[in-house]
């Protein structure tokens, strides 16, 4: 049986509900990601995705249930786990260079100086920002630029799972679409594997090799996990034009409108909980129909 590189084993949330009870976010959950995979998870605000990520970081523990990595279970944060927030969380009296080689220095503490800034500086240049603006602090920089920091750091650290919590949603949609592109640029040079919370539909497509799908909470599960049948490289002006892009769409509005609520607080009954696998190929031929079946029909046509 193949093992996955990132495995969610029986993963279940509790907190206090405020009236002496319990509300159950997300039960029995199990799903696994593969090493240098781009997955992107999909639901309602309230369904659990942050929780899934705090656990994943190591920033919370779970109710019950273990994740693993590299078949070892973890437990608080490492430096193998790269996390960039929404916020972009930068250190506001350093520069944003070095905001990158702090991160760096305490990953590999016997690198020289020079060594240290060659390496934080190629990683800002894979994200569009070289030159003077390397330098500035981040009250000195857009909004957009202090994420590409964020993403720089994420990846000069060269973490074995990155993690990243809705790292567009504070931006406008042309910067958003720009730094979209930059970092499938540093994902495809780096192949780290990435978990990537998102609301936006568009942007999962475009990114992802897989989505995972949630129903709303309580009690709410990761339900599908849905291939991305769009050759890689992808651009968001050429992709729209692939015969799968509509349909895989249309599938995810469909589930996140309607089904997720259809299918919500559906309890686990002590049961492992693992996303049913979609996937939607146009362009792969129709399957040959049976023998059998092909008789039967020109039996019902000629009687």
């Amino acid at each position: 049986m193949k093992k996955n590189f990132l495995s969610i084993e029986r993963l279940t949330q509790t907190f206090p509900d405020g009236a002496g009870g319990t509300l159950t976010v997300f039960e029995n959950a199990s799903f696994g990601i593969d090493k240098g995979e781009f997955v992107c998870i999909l639901g309602h605000s309230g369904c659990g995705k942050s929780t899934i990520m705090n656990v994943l970081a190591g920033l919370s523990e779970p109710t019950s249930g273990v994740v693993k990595m590299d078949g070892v279970a973890v437990s608080g944060p490492s430096l193998d786990r790269g996390v960039v927030f929404q916020n972009y969380s930068l250190l506001p009296w350093l520069s944003a260079l070095k905001n990158v080689t702090f991160g760096i220095k305490a990953r590999y503490r016997n690198w020289s100086r020079d060594k240290v800034i060659e390496h934080a500086t190629r990683y800002l240049a894979m994200v569009g920002l070289e030159g003077d603006v390397i330098h500035r602090k981040p009250s000195q920089l857009s909004g957009g630029m202090r994420q590409r920091v964020s993403i720089a750091r994420a990846f000069a650290n060269q973490p074995k799972l990155l993690l990243l919590d809705e790292p567009f949603g504070a931006l406008d949609a042309l910067t958003r679409g720009t730094i979209q592109e930059e970092l499938l640029k540093v994902w495809s040079q780096t192949e780290q594997t990435v978990f990537m919370i998102t609301h936006d539909i568009d942007e999962a497509i475009l990114l992802a090799d897989r989505i995972l799908l949630m129903t709303n909470g309580p009690f709410a599960r990761v339900a599908e996990s849905v291939e991305i049948t769009i050759p890689r490289p992808r651009v968001r002006t050429d992709i729209v034009t692939h015969p799968n892009y509509y349909a895989i769409r249309n599938h995810l509005v469909q589930f996140l409108g309607k089904r997720s609520k259809e299918l919500a607080g559906q309890r686990s009954d002590g049961e492992s909980q693992s996303p049913d696998p979609v996937r939607i190929d146009l362009t792969e031929p129709a399957p040959e129909p049976e023998p059998d079946l092909v008789r039967a029909q020109l039996k019902a046509v000629n009687s």
